[in-house]
């Protein structure tokens, strides 16, 4: 394997796709790609320039052109949608990039496209960001529950006195419940939310 920061960026979303955050360390990675630890220096700072590197990998691969083309809460469903698939295929970074500060270029140009686009749409810049979070929060959460296992939530570990949920969780309501379902409903109700307060702004 010819050693290169793409080639180390790619092994270690691979280390975390297979185990997780914790397994993100240089020794790791160096014993991953067969090399000592100290000719990761040669191509990176340390575990936080690796961090952004992957942020940046990711972040690489959401679309954000709908804001240069569509109405505001349009591009935003096209934005969230996009997000949602980049951090869905890797949903071991989820915790690890939410938590971590950003100093990553490309990541601040995608939010310059979205807050851009959302000012234009008549969103006041601070409110612009607020509502970007917003979206990105409820994004990164159900990135995490489209993924989960399928028997996630189950009747079958239910107690006896919980009628309304079991019937909730019938096989029947499968598709209505569903973590995808709840995505879509989420989504929708999110802009909704968004697209009144921008109507009606609060004193």
């Amino acid at each position: 394997m010819h050693l290169s920061r793409p080639a180390l960026v790619a092994a270690a979303l691979e280390l975390l796709d297979e185990q997780g955050e914790d397994a993100l360390s240089m020794r790791n990675l160096a014993a991953r790609v067969d090399r000592r630890v100290s000719s990761l220096y040669n191509h990176v700072s340390g575990r936080p320039q690796l961090v952004e590197l992957i942020r940046a990998e990711i972040v690489a691969s959401i679309d954000t052109s709908a804001f240069a083309a569509v109405p505001w809460d349009a591009a935003l469903e096209r934005w969230a949608r996009s997000y949602a698939a980049a951090f869905g295929a890797h949903p071991a970074c989820i915790r690890l990039l939410a938590t971590t500060p950003i100093r990553d270029e490309t990541t601040y140009r995608m939010y310059e496209q979205v807050v851009d686009g959302l000012v234009r749409g008549g969103w006041p810049p601070g409110e612009a960001v607020a509502a970007m979070r917003t979206v990105e929060a409820f994004v990164l959460g159900a990135a995490l529950d489209l993924v989960a296992p399928p028997d996630l939530l189950t009747a079958d570990a239910l107690p006896a006195d919980l009628p309304a949920i079991r019937r909730a969780l019938a096989p029947g309501n499968a598709a209505a419940s569903s973590a995808a379902a709840a995505f879509e409903l989420g989504l929708t109700a999110l802009l909704a939310g968004l697209r009144d307060r921008l109507r009606r702004p609060e004193s």
